[in-house]
């Protein structure tokens, strides 16, 4: 690379070495700390791939028990952070703003400790999120519980309900799915800042900042609400067509870093498919719109490979599994927090600070002029 040379956006830029995911782009394969997306999705729960990313092994027995009870103990919110997502709430912010906020102040009274941390914030992020719903929803906030798994209590403390196994089966699997991916904007962000010394609460806090942006998390409300539109549609195609002929995108299609499917996109459909089976007929609808869209897609830009990604289907998986629209991208961000105090953790292994250099574009050899001359 010579020394002039820009990549925008860090394109094909390599930046770092890590254990914790590797992508196929061209293959569209994904392996997280080796194992197949698909396989680990299908088999681990959420703890357990927890465990692999900050440990590199999956645990036995006693040491999932004892690790599960560990995540639980550090549920319930200190009383700065409670008070902060509340008010938040109060105030009538977003989602992302009041899951920024309550992320900053996770971890207020309690000394500083790296693993730890990861922990408390990764056990701490599902009950902000159900905090602030229910606070804006008019709802008394629910403790968390204590028996039930991490992915069941976060549905729980949603709506005080303890939810059926299908449900707790849907959100696992895709909690598990998105935990970690890369060096995207988001991981790459939460690993510059721990680059500088700073501690992982400031690093989850930047990351969350970045994955509220549309280009990075924001998304999979607006696959859903695509579908709900095109569900009433007589002639769906023609609806599709008329979209792209004015330049909109078609929501949950074509990846950043995957020329064949994103592989979560299949991983996902696959739980999608498993939990409606004998429900309504959403999912049919979306798999229909699916194939439309990409008959479409493919004589509209017969240059690309625009099949769904991972959001078209986590958007028709957490509708069924009861997830708010408003909490998809807060649900994504309780999952790859795991992945981003992983980074974060790795990073302070073998640290340097990440500092990339610019290229300077503007004008050389002005000369100053007081302000009575200008």
């Amino acid at each position: 690379m010579t020394d002039d040379e820009v990549h925008e956006g860090l394109a094909d830029v390599t930046v770092a070495e890590t254990r914790l995911s590797d992508i196929d782009g061209e293959a569209g394969q994904l392996w997280i700390a080796g194992y197949p997306v698909a396989e680990l999705a299908a088999n681990a729960s959420y703890p357990e791939t927890v465990f692999l990313l900050l440990y590199d092994r999956l645990p036995d027995a006693d040491e999932l028990a004892s690790f599960e009870d560990r995540l639980c103990s550090y549920r319930t919110l200190p009383e700065p952070c409670h008070d902060a997502v509340v008010a938040a709430a109060q105030r009538g912010a977003g989602p992302m703003a009041a899951l920024r906020m309550g992320a900053a102040t996770a971890t207020a009274v309690e000394p500083n400790d790296p693993e730890a941390d990861a922990l408390r914030l990764i056990a701490r992020l599902p009950t902000i999120t159900a905090t602030y719903w229910r606070v804006i929803s008019g709802e008394a906030p629910i403790e968390p519980r204590l028996d039930l798994s991490h992915a069941a209590n976060y549905l729980y403390m949603l709506t005080g309900e303890e939810p059926t196994a299908a449900q707790v089966a849907g959100l696992e699997t895709y909690l598990t799915a998105v935990v970690d991916h890369g060096l995207n904007a988001s991981t790459f962000t939460a690993r510059t800042i721990v680059s500088t010394e700073s501690e992982l609460v400031s690093a989850i806090t930047g990351a969350i900042g970045a994955l509220r942006g549309d280009l990075h998390g924001g998304a999979p409300d607006l696959v859903l609400g695509m579908l709900k539109d095109l569900e009433g549609t007589d002639n769906v195609r023609a609806e599709l067509e008329t979209r792209l002929e004015r330049g909109d995108r078609l929501m949950g299609f074509g990846h950043r870093v995957y020329d064949a499917r994103d592989p979560r996109a299949a991983v996902l459909e696959d739980a999608t498919a498993a939990f409606y089976e004998g429900e309504d007929d959403f999912f049919a609808t979306a798999k229909a719109i699916e194939d439309v869209a990409r008959d479409v897609l493919a004589q509209h830009r017969p240059d690309l490979d625009l099949d769904t990604n991972v959001e078209f289907y986590t958007a028709v998986l957490l509708h069924g599994v009861g997830i708010p629209p408003e909490l998809f991208t807060p649900t994504f961000a309780i999952s790859r927090v795991a992945g981003w105090t992983a980074h974060c953790l790795e990073q302070r292994e073998n640290n340097r600070l990440i500092r990339p250099r610019s290229k300077f574009v503007g004008g050389r050899g002005r000369e100053w002029a007081p302000v009575d001359e200008r």
